[in-house]
């Protein structure tokens, strides 16, 4: 089917947006979900192809509602791209537990949510397509993100446990890691709040650990590159399980799976 149906978190920004663009451009009707569903020049663009629509992942009622409506006017959803995230910098010791949950909150029990609820019409309909957006980091722990790392390794297992689950339902499952990407999701970066206190004892080490990180973001993949490897998926008989654009950070994951704990840590340490 050329026309297909697509749902796709976080896109009104960065790697959700491109690749809701290139999805539209391609003849897909692409809703276009985000907490702020504004409407812009790309929709305009795209006019009756992509279609913002409010949805806060967070927000179980919200999700069950626009699935509900896009499956009624459609008859079927075809994919759905679990794009939407945050991040949270600072010391393990230094991150309240509010701020640990919410970590956690939008980049796995949101992912989640999203996911659950697309179950039901996949199964019945007998396919379907899930992909969540993991990261890099979900293989190679950063410190001073290390909330992050976990809620992105929290959700690569869990799509590979579900793989395993829905298979039978001709349901698949796909995982996309990016490493650096230059999107705005780096001056989106939140702090905890007693990593800005000059006292800590982790302050300096922690701002230079994130400032090494945050340039390296900043000079990192295109955007539209890593969004490029999303829409290919969809398009895909097969889904691959798991894909990391660029083969830099394929190497570094497939190393870094290979050498010994002490060194890696080492390894990583160091850079940051």
């Amino acid at each position: 089917m050329d026309n297909k149906i697509i749902i796709i978190t976080g896109a009104s920004a960065g790697i959700g947006l491109s690749a809701a663009r290139q999805l539209a451009g391609k003849g897909c009707t692409v809703y276009a979900a985000s907490r702020r569903a504004e409407e812009s020049e790309v929709s305009a663009t795209f006019a009756g192809q992509l279609i913002p629509v409010r949805l806060d992942v967070n927000n179980e009622t919200e999700v069950k509602s626009v699935f509900e409506r896009v499956y009624k006017t459609h008859g079927r959803i075809d994919a759905v791209i679990s794009n939407a995230g945050n991040g949270i910098a600072g010391s393990v010791e230094d991150t309240s537990d509010a701020e640990t949950r919410y970590q956690f909150e939008t980049n796995f029990f949101g992912s989640v949510k999203v996911i659950r609820a697309a179950l039901p019409y996949f199964r019945k309909q007998g396919y379907g397509k899930l992909i969540a957006t993991s990261s890099v980091a979900g293989i190679v722990p950063i410190p001073f993100q290390a909330f992050y790392s976990a809620s992105k390794s929290a959700l690569l297992i869990f799509m590979q446990a579900l793989s395993m689950e829905v298979k039978p339902y001709g349901i698949q499952c796909c995982s996309v890691l990016p490493g650096d990407t230059k999107t705005d999701f780096t001056a989106a970066r939140k702090y905890a709040a007693q990593s800005q206190n000059p006292e800590s004892v982790y302050f300096q080490k922690m701002k230079t650990s994130v400032g090494k990180m945050e340039k390296d973001e900043q000079n990192g993949m295109l955007v539209d590159v890593v969004a490029g490897k999303i829409v290919k998926q969809v398009f895909r008989r097969k889904a691959k399980s798991i894909v990391i654009p660029g083969f830099q950070y394929q190497l570094i994951c497939w190393l870094f799976n290979r050498l010994p704990v002490k060194f890696r840590l080492w390894a990583v340490g160091s850079l940051y």
